[in-house]
C-alpha cells in the first residue's frame, strides 16, 4: 500500500482482487430507498461549492450538444442527446461517492479529495466502466437515429417548429415517441443495472471491472421491484430538477449521487 493511499484512506493497491463470489449482496425494501435519499441529502451539505462546480460542466455540455443538434438540423437527436447524457451521470457521480466514503471515514471532503481516487487501484476499473457507459451512450444515439429514419424516413424538416408539429400531430411522430421512449427506457434500465453498484464498488473495494458489473447485475436482479422504483425516483427527481434548470439540477444530481453511495451500502454486505 502506498504512502499516499495510507494518508488519504484510499483503497489498497496490493490487495488481491475480490471475485464476485467474495462479495455478498442483500435484498432491500422500499423504505431503504427513502433512507438512502435522506442520507444523500445530508451529504449534499458537505461542500456546496464543490457540488455546483462539478456539475457546471455537465449542464454546459448538455446545452452545447443541444445547440449543435439544432444548428446541424438534426433536431431528432436533440432530446436523445440530452436525455441519454444521463447515462454518463455515474462517471461524474464518482466524485460524490468518494465524498460520502470519506465522510464515513471521519474525513472532511473537499474539491481535491473528491478526485483522489485517481491515485488508487480503483482508477483502472472506474475508467473501464466510464468507457462502457460512454459506449452505451453512443449506442443509444445510434439506435435513436435508426428509430427516427424508420418512422420518418428521409423526410426533411424545414425547421425545429415543423419537427415538433410532426412529432405530436402525425402517426409517424407518435410512433417515434412510443418507440423512442420504450427503447430509451431499456437503455436507462441497462445503464442502471450495470452501473448502480459497479461504480461505488470499484471505488470501495479491490475489484476488476467484470466483478463490479457482475455484482451490480446480481444486486439489481435480486431487487428488481425496488430498483425499478429507484429508477422512477431518479427520473422523477431529474424532471423536477429540470423545471428549475441549472439551480434545480445542481441540487438534485448531487443528492442522487450521494444517495446512490448509500444505496450501494444497503445492497452490498461490507
Amino acid at each position: 500500500m502506498t504512502e499516499y493511499a495510507v494518508k488519504h484512506h484510499l483503497p489498497e493497491f496490493d490487495e488481491v482482487c475480490l471475485s464476485p463470489g467474495d462479495i455478498q449482496t442483500r435484498r432491500i425494501e422500499l423504505k431503504d430507498l427513502w433512507q438512502c435519499l435522506r442520507l444523500g441529502y445530508a451529504d449534499y451539505g458537505l461542500n456546496f461549492g464543490t457540488v455546483f462546480t462539478l456539475f457546471a460542466f455537465y449542464f454546459i455540455a448538455a446545452l452545447l450538444i443541444s445547440l449543435f443538434a439544432t444548428d446541424q438540423a438534426i433536431w431528432y437527436l436533440a432530446f436523445p442527446m440530452v436525455a441519454g447524457f444521463n447515462l454518463l451521470g455515474p462517471i461524474m457521480a464518482t466524485a460524490f461517492f468518494e465524498m460520502s466514503r470519506q465522510k464515513e471515514l471521519g474525513k472532511s471532503p473537499n474539491w481535491r479529495s473528491a478526485f483522489r481516487f485517481i491515485h488508487s487501484y480503483s482508477f483502472a476499473a472506474i475508467l473501464a466502466l466510464s468507457v462502457l457507459m460512454m459506449a452505451l451512450y453512443v449506442a443509444w444515439l445510434s439506435v435513436a437515429e435508426v428509430i427516427y429514419f424508420g418512422t420518418f424516413g428521409d423526410q426533411a424538416m424545414a425547421s425545429f417548429g415543423e419537427f415538433i408539429n410532426q412529432l405530436f400531430t402525425t402517426k409517424h411522430g407518435n410512433a417515434l415517441l412510443a418507440y423512442g421512449n420504450l427503447v430509451g427506457f431499456l437503455f436507462a434500465f441497462a445503464a442502471l443495472t450495470l452501473s448502480v453498484v459497479a461504480f461505488p464498488l470499484a471505488l470501495d473495494k479491490p475489484v476488476t471491472t467484470i466483478t463490479a458489473i457482475t455484482v451490480s447485475i446480481r444486486a439489481v436482479t435480486s431487487n428488481v421491484y425496488v430498483m425499478a422504483v429507484w429508477g422512477l425516483v431518479v427520473v422523477g427527481m431529474l424532471l423536477l430538477g429540470a423545471l428549475f434548470f441549472l439551480i434545480g439540477l445542481a441540487v438534485v444530481l448531487p443528492v442522487l449521487g450521494h444517495a446512490t453511495w448509500h444505496l450501494y451500502r444497503a445492497l452490498v454486505v461490507k
